[in-house]
Formats: structure tokens, sequence, C-alpha cells
């Protein structure tokens, strides 16, 4: 199952970059929605390896999440995969400038189920597909907005 939303941000690549690539703002974000973020690499600068364990509630159910960072291209793109309980999933991060002071956002959520009760789950995830598509589309226009907001602020 896909999911996939672009948003144009009014800032520059670099800016954006920066601001989607700030993980502790990102951990911070996370810990205020009620989900338990940890990271659990020894890395001290952005990149390949970086990884977290996250626990939340999802559909009913406590949820536990080991994601790692594989790929990290600055200003461009970055790639997670996590596993959640027989639930694999891929997040990819794109940017691309539009012109200076524009930039378009792209992510790509894809969930690969490779146990039985994951492929229940991502069958009753299917059945509610059109509500789920509008909420990643709100939530990524929401994100888009808070970065367009800080990038302004920052300038």
């Amino acid at each position: 199952m896909k999911f996939s939303a672009k948003e144009d941000i009014e800032a520059p690549i670099e800016q954006v970059f920066a601001l989607v690539s700030d993980f502790a703002a990102l951990e911070r974000a996370a810990l205020r929605r009620g989900a338990e973020v940890q990271r659990t690499d020894s890395l001290h600068k952005p990149g390949v390896g970086m990884s977290w364990t996250a626990a939340f509630m999802a559909r009913g159910r406590q949820r536990k999440l080991d994601i790692v960072m594989t790929t990290y291209e600055p200003p461009h793109a970055m790639r997670f995969d996590s596993v959640a309980q027989g639930l694999h999933s891929n997040m990819t991060v794109e940017l691309v400038a539009l012109s200076r002071g524009r930039t378009r956002l792209s992510v790509d959520l894809e969930l690969k189920p490779k146990s039985i009760s994951a492929r229940l789950f991502v069958q009753s995830l299917k059945l509610a597909r059109n509500n789920l598509n509008k909420k990643f589309h709100l939530r990524m226009a929401d994100y888009a907005s808070d970065l367009e907001d800080r990038a302004r602020r920052a300038t």
C-alpha cells in the first residue's frame, strides 16, 4: 500500500532541507503527539545509519517501530526504512528546487506486510484508503505550512 503527497514551500531548498532534517525537533513533535521516541545510534552528525525506536498507539494497539535512515543526500533526499511487528515500510523524502525561493517537498510512504497479522492490518487500512489519503494529504499540507512559517521566521 502506498501513500504519496507533494507540497510547494516558499523557501530555498537548503533552508527546507535543514528544517526537514532537524531530527531533534521531529523527535520533540512526536513526543508531543504521545509517541515515545528514542534515538538508538551514536552518530554525531545526520547521516546514513541514524536510527530510532518509537512506540505509539495505532488502531487501538500499542505499536513499536524501529527506524533506520538508509539514504541521506543533502539537500535533495532522505529515505527511512522501518519495521513494526511484521510490517516493513519505506518513506522517501525528496526536495526539488522550483526556483531560488520555492521548493517542492515530496513524501512517499510504502507499507509492505511480511506476516499474516500485518496483512490483516494493511487490509483494514485499504478499506479506509480514501479517508487515510485525505488525512495524509492534510497532514502534509499542515507540515509544509509549518515549514514555510519556520523558514520565514528564520530569515
